[in-house]
């Protein structure tokens, strides 16, 4: 008789076959059901765009910063929540939802626009948290004051872009500030509220790294031990400076094997308690160059699944 996956799925934070942490499966056990995630598009910018810190921005940052599914910014937060939730409307059946401040750097702001913003958003109907995706080196005493504020008000995400903790990375794909930087704002928001909960943004296959770097780089999140960790492949975006670099040969894309491997292998050493926000990216299809592998995001996934399934193993079977 067939072994059916999900009764035989040794991992204890799941109801399906998926044998790491889900963010579905979190918001569904707190929340009671099924949640929506917001993308809201404010219109900021970042300090490797501005020149405070650099200009151009990340290699593989879209003119959006990663807003591509967010509305407007020119439209108010009220109109852009009501536009994305009529949309998701259509495909999920749920009344609870999470704003999600995700384009370009949204701590990078006067502090009084920001809690502007920030309290219209938590004044939608059905809102039941926000997540605010930023940078650490974005993350003033005036800003943490606000974050923790909030904390005290909702369920509050902040979610933190790394991308990879080696330095020499950092370099060639612009970030503009180090894992040292990382590292002293993430403990100065941790060490602000236990009430609020981080993400961390980790991108497999950047330019110059190879299987070590991008295991290394998992290793060092899990001693960390954030609250989440959100996983993709590196996409080359049309009008990027990662298109121009992969055009012209000097940068090859990850394999969908070598994705896969390095997603399991980093997900085994994962502690089990680390949700998983995501495995996948979603780039603008009519944007997106390469992997075009990572147009079919659930073969992707279910991929991943496959591969645990054949080790017999699970999310922190491995961490210490």
């Amino acid at each position: 008789m067939k072994t059916n996956q999900t009764k035989s799925n040794p991992f204890e934070f799941s109801d399906t076959n998926k044998r790491y942490y889900t963010y579905d499966y979190y918001l569904k056990s707190t929340f009671g059901g099924k949640v929506a995630k917001i993308p809201l598009d404010c219109g900021f910018t970042c300090p490797n765009i501005d020149g405070s810190r650099g200009v151009g921005g990340c290699i593989y940052c879209s003119k959006r910063g990663s807003g591509d599914f967010a509305p407007s910014p020119t439209l108010s937060i009220t109109d852009q929540f009501n536009i994305a939730k009529n949309n998701i409307g259509k495909k999920w059946n749920t009344q609870m939802y999470i704003p999600y401040f995700q384009a370009h750097t949204n701590t990078y702001a006067d502090i009084k626009l920001l809690r502007k913003l920030y309290y219209e958003a938590l004044e939608q109907n059905g809102v039941v948290g926000i997540n605010i995706a930023t940078r650490a080196d974005c993350l003033p005493n005036e800003v943490i004051s606000l974050l923790v504020e909030l904390s005290e008000l909702t369920h509050l995400t902040v979610e933190l872009g790394l991308q990879s903790t080696h330095n020499t990375t950092g370099k060639i794909i612009n970030r503009c500030h180090t894992y040292e930087d990382f590292m002293h704002g993430y403990n100065k928001l941790r060490d602000a509220s236990d009430k609020i909960k981080i993400c961390i943004h980790l991108i497999e296959g950047l330019p110059g790294e190879d299987y070590n770097m991008m295991l290394e780089s998992g290793k060092k999140i899990a001693q960390i031990h954030p609250d989440q960790v959100k996983i993709h492949s590196l996409n080359v975006l049309r009008d990027t400076a990662l298109a121009d670099i992969y055009n012209r040969g000097a940068y090859t894309p990850i394999t969908k094997e070598d994705y896969i491997k390095i997603v399991c292998d980093t997900l085994e050493i994962l502690p089990k308690d680390i949700v998983i926000g995501r495995l996948t990216g979603d780039g603008a299809a009519s944007y997106l160059i390469a992997p075009l592998w990572t147009k079919l995001k659930n073969d992707v996934l279910n991929s991943i699944d496959k591969e645990m399934y054949k080790r017999g193993s699970y999310q922190g079977i491995y961490s210490i």
